[in-house]
């Protein structure tokens, strides 16, 4: 009789990522959960970053964006590629 549900055996990484505190939730949410939860992790992404906008003005709106080249490269390669 146990309250929480069993995960299957999961990698390190993943293991790794579920363990910090707010952003493991969510990835959680977002593996595991409804298929609602991934619109509710862009809304958490999109307001952490116009809140981000607001507190330090324009470097907090264009320092994520520059984090986020990287990402936007690797995906335009995928679609490339098939």
């Amino acid at each position: 009789m146990a309250l929480a549900s069993h995960l299957p055996a999961l990698p390190l990484w993943q293991r790794l990522l579920f363990a910090i505190p707010v952003i493991g939730w969510v990835a959680r949410d977002v593996t595991f959960g409804d298929e609602s939860n991934i619109w509710f992790a862009l809304i958490l992404f999109f307001s952490s970053w116009m809140s981000s906008a607001l507190i330090f003005g324009l470097p907090g709106l264009y320092l994520p964006a520059l984090a986020l080249v990287p990402v936007i490269f690797i995906l335009l390669l995928m679609i490339t590629w098939g």
